[in-house]
């Protein structure tokens, strides 16, 4: 009788290291502070998943978000746990990635996975509400040059976001959902200077963070 082997688990499913590894897969980024998560963000992932034919969307839990204030902001295990309970763990995974490299801005973590993940193309999901929020975020224009943008509709927010400063100025960069990674060189990276955005038409969830807490309280 032959030993049975152990088949390991296939890179494109494993929860991000921050060693890297050679993976090669198209990857969402969904950041947040998930203060706490919810079915919201699932529902956020999942047509991400769908509509951009991704492989895997990281949900990546904020050691700090920079332009929130640290009143009312649960511990981050805390955070991280809620993430991970609406996670599944295979195609929508929750990542302490962040706090793990050191790092609070975005555009320092997406320097720090490029070169960690070189076989990764990877897509910056966004709300609404943080693309109208895009042009506040350190060195904006150079994540939007070198990172595929997707945004999804924020109840409130779209109409707005689409009429703001951060799409106006990337108004010659915008795809359609199918298109936007259609400038993926063969060996699956998105070239620096040839970033492109898409929004993804999607039903809107009202729920939010802010309501949870403040059912939490009465």
């Amino acid at each position: 009788m032959r030993n049975a082997k152990t088949i390991p688990a296939r890179p494109s499913r494993a929860a991000p290291g921050p060693a890297g590894d050679g993976r090669r897969a198209r990857i969402g980024l969904l950041g947040g502070s998930f203060n706490p998560a919810h079915e919201g963000h699932r529902h956020v992932a999942e047509v991400a998943l769908r509509a951009l034919r991704l492989d895997q969307v990281w949900m990546l839990v904020s050691p700090g978000n920079p332009l929130k204030p640290s009143a009312g902001m649960a511990p981050f295990a805390e955070r991280l746990a809620s993430a991970r309970r609406v996670a599944d763990g295979v195609r929508v995974v929750a990542t302490d990635i962040e706090a793990r490299l050191g790092s609070r801005y975005t555009f320092r973590t997406l320097a720090l996975l490029r070169v960690r993940f070189r076989r990764v193309a990877f897509v910056l999901v966004l709300g609404a509400d943080n693309l109208l929020q895009l042009p506040r975020w350190r060195r904006w224009r150079e994540i939007a040059r070198q990172t595929a943008l997707a945004v999804l509709p924020r109840p409130g927010y779209s109409r707005m976001a689409l009429r703001g400063r951060a799409a106006s100025v990337l108004r010659h960069t915008r795809r359609d959902a199918g298109g936007l990674l259609a400038l993926t060189p063969q060996d699956g990276l998105l070239q620096a200077g040839e970033g492109a955005w898409c929004f993804i038409p999607a039903a809107e969830r009202s729920i939010s963070a802010t309501a949870i807490r403040a059912g939490a309280r009465s």
